[in-house]
């Protein structure tokens, strides 16, 4: 797979997705713990808008913690811009070749498809990650991946419902292959996503 291409496209189609939304469904909130669906928007756009001297100074602005850094602009940059405008922020730099600071390609793959879905799955859209991009991410899950995402799934073997894919041993939790790659990064889903004991665990109240 062209990942280049596969992270442009995603982009467009999810610039596609947000020009769709509701004011309310902008104001919703999103997978991401205090992030309504416009932060989220905001911060995918981040590594385009920002140049690297103004990315340092709103780190030194967070005492050098990337976790505040990347929050603070979320709100800020999500107040200061239209819908439009953000949807656009995605479009117009469909092929930008902005990656995280660890990972690569992939890595901005994952970086977009779920945020993607942390838009996506708490308003209950019915969108489906092409299965070839999936099929790189869940590749790319391990246990060092799961630890950084602050995945607990010791003792769990994640079993993909529409995929040939599993991984890891123990109690079984089935899902799609996307839910399954959220619960790989971190995240919690809406009730009845997931079947399988383990379930409640990687589930929000």
């Amino acid at each position: 797979m062209d990942i280049r291409a596969a992270i442009a496209a995603e982009r467009r189609e999810l610039a596609d997705l947000l020009d769709g939304l509701t004011a309310e469904q902008w104001d919703a909130p999103s997978l991401c713990a205090g992030w309504r669906v416009r932060d989220v928007a905001a911060h995918m756009s981040l590594g385009f808008r920002y140049r690297l001297p103004a990315l340092a100074a709103e780190l030194l602005k967070a005492r050098g913690s990337l976790h505040r850094m990347t929050d603070r602009c979320a709100r800020k940059d999500a107040a200061a811009l239209s819908a439009p405008q953000l949807a656009a922020a995605l479009r117009d730099n469909a092929d930008h070749p902005w990656t995280p600071p660890v990972g690569g390609f992939e890595a901005a793959l994952g970086h977009d498809v779920v945020h993607g879905l942390d838009i996506t799955v708490p308003l209950d859209l019915d969108r489906r990650v092409p299965e070839d991009r999936l099929r790189v991410l869940l590749a790319g899950v391990t246990p060092k991946s799961l630890k950084f995402f602050r995945a607990d799934t010791d003792g769990i073997a994640l079993h993909a419902d529409d995929l040939d894919w599993s991984f890891g041993t123990g109690t079984p939790l089935h899902g799609t292959a996307q839910d399954l790659l959220l619960v790989a990064f971190g995240r919690k889903l809406p009730p009845g996503r997931l079947r399988g004991a383990p379930g409640e665990r990687f589930t929000t109240a």
